[in-house]
């Protein structure tokens, strides 16, 4: 993937799934400021060449949405950066699921999608203080850049990419077109559950419509809405959102 073939996506040698979040059009025809806020999948395979890249974006901080083991695995690469790594944990719990029943054969692409719906639905309700943290932190502009990232980039990283592009105004439509973009970009899947078929790999793996908008059914039932879920939820009251426009959004 080239930046020519999108010019939000940084290539990288030993990542993937690396992207800016600005350049997406709000609903009120502003602009999310490019080289601000970035997502990805994790950073642990770094090559030299993409420290170098990283160094020349600016990038401050790290905020860190893998849990503690799973960040332990794979420590970052990114020596020589310059930049600040804050953990901000969500145990994905979703891994021993799938491996339960992968091993017992239990695994199918419906009870799949079922694991997956259900891991989104707790993000609101239980992930809450690892995105409480993360929005904290990229609120505060002496942190930005800033790059954030669970390990595929597409689960915990999607939804607080969502939810950051709502909150800024972005239409729901182009949210999800951002979302669903991470089944061109992440390659860290290649080589995942060789024994599993491919309908029910593919439906742990891809980023699916129905697992978002599960996420946001809950944030909508339990909150009223993503707003009022980043007030209660996440301590974003309305002049902490508004800064956020202000410092995110070209006017």
């Amino acid at each position: 993937m080239s930046n020519d073939a999108n010019p939000f996506v940084l290539p990288l040698e030993g990542g993937s799934n690396f992207r800016d979040l600005g350049g997406y059009r709000t609903a009120d025809g502003r602009t999310v400021r490019p080289r601000k806020i970035f997502r990805s999948a994790h950073l642990g395979t770094l090559t030299a060449e993409d420290r170098t890249a990283l160094g020349k974006l600016g990038v401050r901080t790290i905020v860190d949405l893998r849990g503690v083991a799973e960040a332990a695995e794979t420590p970052h690469q990114v020596d020589g950066v310059g930049c600040r790594v804050v953990g901000a944990p969500i145990e994905p719990r979703l891994g021993e699921k799938i491996r339960a029943a992968v091993d017992d054969g239990t695994a199918t692409p419906h009870l799949m999608m079922q694991f997956l719906t259900e891991h989104y639905r707790d993000y609101p309700r239980h992930g809450a203080p690892g995105f409480r943290t993360l929005f904290a932190t990229l609120s505060d502009g002496r942190q930005r850049p800033l790059v954030f990232h669970c390990t595929a980039g597409k689960d915990r990283t999607g939804f607080a990419s969502a939810l950051l592009l709502t909150l800024l105004g972005v239409p729901w439509q182009t949210v999800m077109e951002d979302y669903l973009l991470t089944n061109e970009l992440w390659t860290g899947h290649i080589g995942r559950y060789p024994e599993l078929d491919i309908d029910t790999r593919a439906a742990i793996v891809e980023a699916r419509t129905p697992y978002l908008e599960a996420a946001f059914e809950i944030v909508r039932q339990d909150f009223g809405s993503p707003e009022a879920f980043a007030e209660r939820a996440l301590g974003l009251d309305a002049a902490a959102r508004q800064r956020l426009k202000v410092e995110l959004l070209d006017n």
